[in-house]
């Protein structure tokens, strides 16, 4: 069977093919502690579960509209307007089977072949990925360690020129934890209204966060009309198996990602869609004890890299992750596995 030259330059995210190795040792009998994929190892809180039981129980188990139900879409814009201090409407609103085919629908809306797209570089794989499919230019931004892993704003406002049609955000930032200062926002959302570049902002990890309060970009003067931005409830709700994501856009823009939705998935399972309405409405008390044992573990991780002689690693701000620098020691990241894995690697610092 022939595939499309497009397929060639298809990428992927390696953890879930790791994930798969992992549950097939699990099934073996093998005990396993999961490093691999991006996602909390808390439960859903029962009351979203039982409100998708009820759903169920009631019917929902129809087609609904492709752009999500609109109580649902109404619920997601009065969160987001109180969270992030923007106006938004239901109209604005996209909801999705995961996070996932917001960041496909917009790249494909937007780029053509050849045009280039500002992303974040350690990031998340998928974004390079997409933009390589569509046929578009990745531009790499790096993240600046001595910073706290911030994503470096002059390099960043630098490469925006007449062939960029998209930048690409995240932040807390997967996989480093670090975050944004409103005044590198501030800085992105200038040049971004200057040259009248779209900002797809990728904030699922957004209340996720250890220091401060997390700002949207949306929310800055001169952004109303280009800042898309991207949500769900895998990660704050521990939700991940649901498939249940989101996105904020002008209304213009959320016809048309509804309509790609239309062409591809058709709509967001509707039971699910039920089960999130209550996951927004709902007690928010287990989002706050997820976040604290997040803390704590960070913490005490953090502490315990550093205690690893030739490695150093920034706290991060927010997300569930970390990034050590490995440099010093001399080896290779998959050596360093290994080598802690075997216990030959000395704790001493």
């Amino acid at each position: 069977m022939r595939l499309s030259q497009r397929m060639a330059r298809l990428g992927t995210e390696t953890a879930f093919e790791v994930l798969v190795r992992a549950r097939a040792l699990e099934a073996q009998g093998r005990s396993v502690v999961h490093l691999e994929i991006g996602e909390p190892d808390f439960d859903t809180p029962p009351h979203i579960t039982e409100a998708a039981v009820r759903a169920l129980k009631a019917g929902a188990t129809h087609y609904g509209p492709s752009a999500g139900l609109p109580e649902l879409r109404q619920a997601v814009a009065e969160d987001s307007t109180r969270r992030r201090g923007v106006r938004a409407t239901p109209e604005m609103v996209v909801v999705t089977p995961g996070a996932k085919p917001i960041m496909f629908f917009v790249i494909l809306a937007l780029v053509d072949e050849g045009d280039e797209v500002l992303y974040p570089n350690p990031g998340f794989p998928i974004y390079e990925s997409m933009i390589r499919y569509i046929g578009g230019n990745p531009v790499p931004v790096r993240l600046l360690e001595e910073k706290a892993f911030g994503l470096d704003v002059g390099q960043l406002c630098d490469k925006v020129g007449p062939r960029t049609r998209l930048i690409i955000l995240n932040y807390p930032h997967n996989p480093t934890g670090g975050t944004i200062p409103e005044s590198g926002l501030r800085a992105i959302a200038d040049v971004a209204a200057k040259h009248g570049v779209p900002v797809l902002s990728d904030e699922i990890y957004g209340r996720i966060l250890y220091e401060g309060e997390h700002r949207s970009i949306a929310a800055l003067p001169g952004m109303e009309p280009l800042a898309i931005v991207l949500d769900g409830f895998s990660k704050t709700y521990a939700m991940t198996g649901w498939r249940l994501g989101y996105g904020i856009m002008p209304a213009p823009m959320a016809q048309v990602v509804a309509k790609l939705q239309t062409n591809s998935t058709s709509c967001t399972a509707t039971f699910s869609q039920m089960a999130a309405l209550d996951a927004l409405r709902g007690d928010q008390s287990s989002v706050e004890r997820m976040v604290a044992e997040f803390r704590r573990r960070r913490d005490a991780i953090v502490e315990g890299l550093r205690q690893v002689r030739g490695f150093s690693c920034v706290r991060p701000q927010g997300a569930f992750y970390v990034f050590p620098n490995i440099t010093r020691t001399g080896f290779s990241s998959r050596t360093i596995a290994d080598r802690l894995a075997a216990g030959s690697i000395s704790m001493s610092p």
